[in-house]
């Protein structure tokens, strides 16, 4: 079978391009080269056996749509984007351009060329907004909500702040929408935190990545500037491994036709929620380091709990995370120190 990948150079791209190499399948990646580490990647997937990699860019509406046309794949795994809340906010032209038009044109490809492939799109929980509504109990290390103990579930609702916010909601509701008015195999995943190998993360984004290579130049450099983190570090996401991501959108395609114009909460759950300075915890422990780090104001539009609940995912595609975050984050500290 034949698999597209937008994005297919980035972290979870090239990951889910490894996993299907090696299942024998026919991959095409298509990929700007933008995003930092995007290169070293198409060198690992070329040396893994990669044969088809198309450098393009999704807002050219012509390109997509021959690649769609002459690879007819069974299925669309869209995660090419702009993916950094602080770019949006600099640039809204190219967050909307990039989000939502190049979205736009990966739907209308396979909707003009009468296409069944399953598409499956990469949004965000921003789509919720800040959550402001949700009643926070502050803990020691951590915000609670003591109203959702399995976490948020698809029935809250949406709220697009930041430029960022709304392309990824706006993509987000398109696909949903082509689903009901059009047919499409269209599946969308509001995800939370992911982390692991081959993430080459910045200050913009791949939170986890980012905070542990901080960790590990301070290990390695006891004398370096603390770094600074948005808020008190009491902030809470749910931490969902590479490998159970990958594992998640393979599932989506194997129950496409149940999961079709759905959108779902992805991510490790309440049982692999973490704050900042639980992390922070962890890596003390894992790197032997004392860590170091000066608070700055909030983020706009930043959420100070989200955890996935994953019932809805967890019934209609018969997917859980496997990997807990204990292991997971020794993981990612083994994949870091290979690259500082």
């Amino acid at each position: 079978m034949t698999f597209l990948i937008t994005g297919g150079c980035g972290f979870v791209g090239s990951n889910m391009a490894q996993r299907l190499l090696t299942s024998a399948h026919d991959v095409v990646v298509f990929d700007n080269l933008s995003r930092h580490g995007s290169e070293q990647n198409l060198n690992w997937l070329r040396d893994l056996g990669l044969k088809h990699f198309i450098k393009g860019d999704i807002r050219d509406k012509e390109l997509v749509d021959r690649v769609i046309r002459d690879a007819k794949p069974v299925a669309i795994f869209h995660l090419a984007g702009q993916v950094a809340m602080t770019t949006s906010m600099q640039n809204p032209r190219l967050d909307f351009e990039t989000n939502v038009v190049g979205s736009i044109n990966i739907l209308e490809a396979v909707r003009q060329n009468a296409l069944s492939s399953a598409i499956i799109y990469a949004s965000s929980n921003k789509v919720y907004g800040d959550l402001s509504g949700v009643r926070l109990q502050e803990q020691d290390k951590r915000y609670a909500v003591p109203d959702f103990p399995q976490g948020i579930d698809e029935s809250a609702a949406l709220d697009f702040r930041t430029p960022y916010g709304c392309s990824k909601g706006s993509a987000d509701q398109y696909m949903l929408d082509y689903a009901r008015n059009y047919g499409l195999n269209t599946v969308v995943f509001r995800h939370s935190t992911i982390y692991g190998g081959r993430q080459f993360a910045t200050i913009d984004q791949g939170w986890v990545g980012w905070f542990c290579e901080q960790a590990i130049r301070q290990q390695k450099n006891p004398a370096r500037e603390p770094f600074t983190i948005s808020g008190n570090g009491k902030q809470v996401r749910d931490l969902l491994f590479i490998d159970d991501a990958i594992d998640a959108y393979l599932a989506a395609v194997k129950h496409v036709d149940h999961a079709r114009g759905q959108a779902f909460n992805i991510g490790g759950g309440i049982g692999n929620s973490s704050s900042l300075l639980e992390l922070f915890d962890d890596f003390e422990r894992i790197l032997s380091v004392n860590l170091r780090y000066t608070p700055t104001d909030w983020r706009k539009g930043d959420q100070k709990f989200f955890v996935a609940n994953l019932a809805k995912a967890t019934k209609i595609m018969a997917w859980r995370p496997k990997v807990d975050k204990d292991k997971g984050i020794e993981m990612i500290c083994q994949w870091v120190q290979t690259i500082v």
